[in-house]
């Protein structure tokens, strides 16, 4: 998120929101919206297959077919372009590739993008009109964007639109994803994802080495946390198919299967292909919950033995922070003290540790400080000799420093909390006493103790000492014969290297910069800025008000991913047979996260439509989260949708012989099938149906409850949507095609 909901309240006067239903899946978030339209007058634009609630309130609704986004955006960039509309000293001085952005948009008429998205050609030319025209202009995007097999693409190419119109870097503008839930960004910072080290550092030695300095423990102990080496730079099974490293039923590069699995704040449930994951979970050796309620991948298992429950606090009987959708570190206080035999996480995490032997390597980076621009560890291994979380927060400044968490520690963090009051609503930031001046919850990057933190990221019309920065130079400093810096008439506001520069490190910072480092500053300093632990680079960073990212351009064309500008890729099962031959998947995939993933195989296998000719779509219930495991334990919020339902357009119901409230089967491509409540409904229109995610606990038919421990069932339990989710995952980082894919109905 570059911007903020506050920001959008002040500034927005024309925003979209593409595949998210925010009223629902972010009611305070769209609040904001709401006063933006109230404030501000704004527009609010809603793409989306569904007419949601979120859509009610648009100024004007665009129903499109899923998974045809990119189809879409190229269309408006065609108009774009043919209009003059786009910010051309932006695209001059600060961004690469376009020309290869204008040559694929030449392609997408008005009318080439109805017949591929189902948009007409007049609503695509009035909200284009709207984007360019109305400044400064906001986009929001969420899980209908992210969960297709061109995800990653999708999300690019609404960069690249905004790019194009100038709306980077400014107040009001931004590209904007809305989080689910309160700490989505900060688990992914922490680096619970299969490919990355915490702070999305990568898995070459520069990274490993880096850690090993700031958890002050042995490179060779690392490596022999491993099978072999090699292992190390490898990445790991991915939460979308991890269920592939036990059944090994397609091609799979690992040493050996999965036998165990640990489940620790996640609904399993909310994961793509549920029987797949039963089998898995069947196969497994042991299973490991550890959740304040039941996980509901214990009922799924459907399994005499192997299954232990271990009671996990909830988030008011501990302290620490999460990070929000905006980058802002928001600290919370413990409200209680665990209640019965619970634990807080950590505590969980630390008696595994010291039951495996690792719990001296696992805490010792809480024992480290800074000290005359060391790291140092200032207590011995003694068990426990540090403070949580306090000591927590300071390895996360000490070594987190790609996302730039230097700045943070847990005592400027509590002074926020305690100090709301002094706060701007609207731009975040400090109005007086101790936080003035700041930015609330010190949104990365926080480059250093005097740092406000970042409120928008790339506005280069504030110092970088006030949150400003330029793009960041990240894959050399040249492409093609083009340079990859900004051009030399672009300067931030403040920064005294004039001209685009590139990332800071130790072998170029006395060139660019212009300064002489003494020997001992030298020997201190690492090679780069985010692998500087001593700050060194910091302080002349701070020095001469430029940013450690660089001033560079940002490249619309990425080399080295499948597709180097995005592409229009029909889904994996699309219900158009003579656009997959126009618009092929990639091929196979060979080997990604650990295996193979089947693209072009399974989307020309046969022409999935004429069996299952309907469009499935997913989304979220208001009084539900996630997989609903713990709001269904509220007979209250369960009450609001007592059953598992689909919504179905009448035209199509009544083609099977569906009544509004009969129940009715749900076939899936993958030969899986649920069965729910059919509800008529006009939100939908006759060529698809929607239904939520947020139910589990009856399989295919089959009732679970007899696997639920004594006092733990839900008020309400129904079919997982997951059990039909086709088969089909993102290039780049596997996510699961949730949101375009087929089924077929049937009344049950």
């Amino acid at each position: 998120m570059t911007n903020h909901f506050g920001d959008v309240t002040k500034h927005s006067k024309m925003m979209i929101i593409f595949g998210a239903n925010t009223a629902v899946a972010n009611p305070i978030g769209f609040k904001h919206l709401l006063q933006a339209k109230d404030r501000n007058n704004a527009k609010l634009v809603v793409v989306d297959p569904v007419f949601t609630k979120t859509a009610v309130h648009a100024d004007e609704y665009v129903r499109i077919r899923p998974g045809t986004d990119i189809a879409l955006v190229y269309g408006m960039l065609h108009l774009i372009f043919k209009n003059g509309w786009e910010d051309k000293e932006l695209i001059k001085t600060r961004t690469y590739g376009v020309e290869e952005i204008k040559a694929e948009a030449a392609k997408w008429t008005p009318e080439v993008v109805e017949d591929v998205t189902g948009v007409p050609a007049a609503q695509l030319e009035k909200i284009t009109r709207m984007l360019a025209t109305i400044k400064p202009a906001t986009l929001f995007w969420a899980l209908g964007i992210t969960q297709h097999s061109v995800g990653s693409s999708n999300t690019r190419i609404l960069a690249i639109l905004q790019l194009v119109l100038g709306n980077i870097g400014k107040p009001g503008a931004g590209t904007n994803i809305i989080r689910g839930h309160d700490n989505v960004q900060g688990a992914t910072d922490m680096g619970c994802l299969a490919d990355t080290l915490p702070a999305y550092y990568g898995l070459d030695d520069n990274a490993w080495n880096h850690f090993s300095n700031v958890w002050n423990v042995e490179r060779e102990y690392l490596n022999s946390r491993f099978y072999s080496k090699e292992w190390m730079h490898e990445k790991g099974f991915s939460l979308a198919k991890w269920w592939q490293g036990v059944l090994h039923e397609e091609k799979t590069y690992s040493n050996s299967p999965i036998r165990v699995l640990w489940v620790q704040g996640t609904g399993i449930t909310s994961m793509a292909h549920t029987v797949k994951i039963q089998e898995a979970l069947k196969k497994l050796d042991m299973i490991v919950i550890a959740e304040p309620f039941v996980n509901e991948v214990a009922v799924l298992a459907d399994r005499p033995d192997g299954i232990y429950i271990i009671p996990a606090s909830t988030q008011f009987e501990t302290e620490g922070y999460v990070t929000a959708t905006n980058r802002a570190m928001q600290w919370r206080s413990q409200v209680v003290k665990p209640i019965y035999e619970s634990k807080e996480d950590q505590e969980i995490m630390f008696a595994f540790a010291k039951k495996f032997g690792f719990y001296k390597e696992y805490t010792r980076g809480m024992k480290m400080e800074l000290k005359d621009h060391k790291l140092v560890q200032t207590r011995d291994d003694s068990d426990d000799n540090f403070v949580w979380p306090d000591d927590a927060t300071r390895e996360m400044s000490n070594g987190l420093l790609s996302i730039g968490l230097r700045g943070i520690s847990a005592e400027r963090l509590r002074k926020h909390q305690q100090n709301w009051e002094h706060f701007d609503p609207d731009t975040q930031r400090g109005l007086g006493g101790e936080v003035k001046g700041e930015y609330y919850g010190l949104p990365w990057p926080c480059w250093d103790k005097q740092h406000p933190g970042t409120s928008i990221m790339w506005n280069t019309d504030i110092p970088y000492e006030e949150g400003g920065m330029g793009f960041r130079n990240r894959f050399g400093l040249e492409h093609d014969g083009h340079s990859q810096l900004a051009d030399d008439s672009f300067t931030p506001k403040g920064c005294k290297v004039k001209g685009g520069y590139p990332q800071i490190t130790k072998e170029n910072i006395e060139k660019v910069f212009n300064i002489k480092l003494s020997d001992k500053e030298k020997e201190l300093m690492g090679a780069s800025w985010s692998t500087d632990i001593s700050g060194i680079i910091l302080e002349k960073c701070r020095e001469k008000s430029a940013c450690c990212l660089g001033n560079a351009r940002a490249r619309m064309k990425v080399w080295e991913f499948a597709d180097p500008i995005p592409l229009h890729r029909e889904p994996i099962h699309s219900p158009r047979w003579d656009l997959v031959k126009k618009y092929p998947t990639w091929g196979d995939q060979e080997k990604n996260f650990r295996v193979e993933s089947k693209f072009i195989s399974e989307q020309q296998k046969t022409d999935w439509s004429k069996e299952f000719p309907t469009i499935i779509s997913s989304m979220r219930l208001v009084n539900l989260s996630g997989a609903g495991m713990l709001e269904r334990t509220s007979k209250y919020l369960a009450a609001i949708t007592p059953e598992m339902f689909a919504n179905v357009h009448p035209e199509l119901a009544l083609k099977y012989g569906i009544n509004d409230g009969d129940m009715m089967w749900i076939h899936s491509p993958q030969g899986t099938k649920i069965k729910v409540k059919c509800v008529h409904n006009h939100s939908v229109t006759p060529d698809r149906i929607c239904l939520p995610y947020n139910f589990a606990g009856i399989m295919q038919g089959v009732d679970l409850s007899y696997n639920y421990p004594e006092g733990t069932k839900p008020y309400t339990i129904g079919e997982s949507s997951n059990t039909v989710t086709n088969y089909g995952f993102d290039i780049n980082t596997q996510i699961s095609e949730f949101n375009a894919g087929l089924c077929r109905l049937e009344k049950a």
